[in-house]
């Protein structure tokens, strides 16, 4: 499944015991971000370490990972549907997610309720996809049962 994932998700991928990061690893899924959801990571990293107790060194290997896992997609790539996505986007913030996400034709990942108010963009949250996956899981072999 492709999926781009909002950069609150990416946040939960730094936890201890992160579903999010269970599902990342766990699961055959195809993840996309913008670029710029790098860089956020990076402006709150001092509040990623102090949230989740991780030492630097731990957030520094954490972040690897996800770069390994994740496509972060520069603007050049989808910028030529950023005033469609400023158009139908409910947070002008997440421009960029709904920008890529129909570049690429495919869902959101995003824990956010409020982008759901639109109908142009689907839109999955953690439960969504856990869900999906569960039900798929007889065709595809795909193990499901820690993260219920």
């Amino acid at each position: 499944m492709k999926l781009v994932v909002d950069t609150n998700v990416l946040f939960t991928f730094f936890w201890k015991n992160s579903i999010a990061r269970e599902l990342f690893v766990n699961l055959h899924l195809e993840l996309y971000s913008p670029d710029y959801a790098l860089e956020e990571i990076k402006k709150h990293a001092g509040e990623i370490i102090k949230k989740t107790r991780l030492s630097e060194s731990e957030f520094n290997s954490i972040r690897n990972k996800l770069v390994m896992m994740v496509s972060f997609v520069p603007l050049e790539e989808y910028g030529l549907t950023l005033q469609k996505a400023l158009r139908l986007t409910p947070d002008k913030d997440d421009v960029d997610f709904f920008a890529l996400a129909l570049k690429l034709n495919c869902p959101i990942w995003s824990n956010d309720f409020a982008l759901k108010v639109q109908n142009h963009v689907i839109m999955l949250n953690t439960k969504d996809i856990i869900t999906l996956m569960a039900a798929l899981k007889e065709r595809s072999g795909i193990h499901t049962e820690r993260i219920r």
